[in-house]
């Protein structure tokens, strides 16, 4: 089903949002966003009965809070300094993972023109939205960390060939996050030809992983070079949901658990390859979107980027303004 409309929320500045995901850390994991729009939707639901469905993150500039370790290249988290305990004694550390983003997210709407609040004509429903999502949304916490600036709401039902884009235009400078599956799945299949015992961790290592082979030339000087990564590209690690461990138990049956109000089942994080690409190689706002997906005992984070041939685009050469992207 295609998407009926889109809101974009510019530029959100989120501040100490968490780094950590999984085995992963410098960026929230995927299912913090879906999260946040989840939340979104059940307020518009609450109070003007539509909702919202998935959504895509394009990153415009981060910053992990770290520091080096001594003078080695390694850094390590800043971590905060707690209050004193009720003894007069120094809290215990907790060590997290926090960044600074500055983010803009396209959320897929479950609705269309006809079916916005009443009240007025069709540009007075949609800023009465785009005004509710201004005062809702530096209300929630996404990834944990605090929403200190909204620089824009936009809500739009149809993307014509221009306004497609001046939206990608828009997004710049910044990448988008989508999953590329289909390049781990591919070099895991030649690894399996050469080394039949390989597990499918061994080809994501490949992708992240820096591995440098002795050269030695007729001189009998050796060098050390770089090998070259399986695929080319912004590739990263990436963790898209959680793979149930256990059945699932009722309700307030699991002691200690965190909500007793609410079925418990133990689960483990599902990795695979994430790709940052640049906004203005899209050719459909759906490949970017990240949706929910449940196929038991899968829990995911779904994405279907399909990487787009590059080909002269004879409409890059037209000039493009600054006043365009608004």
């Amino acid at each position: 089903m295609g998407m009926k409309s889109t809101l974009l929320l510019r530029h959100l500045k989120v501040e100490n949002a968490n780094a950590i995901s999984g085995l992963t850390y410098g960026f929230p994991a995927i299912s913090h966003f879906l999260g946040f729009t989840h939340a979104l939707s059940r307020r518009l639901e609450q109070e003007h009965g539509l909702t919202l469905g998935g959504c895509a993150v394009i990153a415009h500039h981060t910053e992990l809070q770290s520091q080096p370790l001594g003078n080695r290249r390694e850094q390590v988290f800043a971590l905060t300094r707690n209050p004193l305990t009720k003894e007069g004694k120094t809290a215990p550390f907790n060590e997290e993972g926090r960044v600074h983003l500055d983010i803009s997210l396209l959320i897929e709407c479950d609705f269309n023109a006809d079916q916005l609040p009443k009240g007025g004509a069709l540009d007075q429903r949609i800023d009465a939205l785009q005004a509710w999502c201004e005062r809702t949304v530096p209300t929630l916490r996404l990834a944990g960390g605090t929403i200190t600036t909204l620089g824009q709401v936009q809500w739009r039902e149809h993307y014509d060939e221009r306004e497609l884009r001046r939206l990608r235009m828009g997004l710049l400078p910044g990448f988008a996050l989508v999953c590329r599956h289909d390049l781990l799945t591919l070099h895991h299949q030649q690894r399996l030809s050469t080394e039949p015992g390989s597990e499918l961790l061994d080809s994501l290592l490949d992708f992240v992983t820096l591995r440098h082979q002795a050269q030695q030339d007729e001189a009998g000087s050796v060098s050390w070079q770089q090998l070259a990564k399986p695929a080319p590209g912004y590739l990263v690690p990436l963790a898209v949901g959680y793979l149930g461990i256990s059945p699932l138990h009722d309700p307030g049956t699991i002691p200690s658990s965190r909500d007793q109000e609410t079925p418990f089942r133990f689960a483990e994080s599902i990795y695979t390859l994430g790709q940052w690409v640049s906004p203005h190689r899209i050719q459909s706002l759906d490949s970017l979107l990240w949706r929910y997906r449940h196929q038991e005992p899968y829990y995911l984070c779904e994405n279907r980027y399909h990487a787009p041939e590059l080909e002269w685009d004879e409409s890059d050469a037209e000039p493009f303004m600054a006043n365009d992207l608004f």
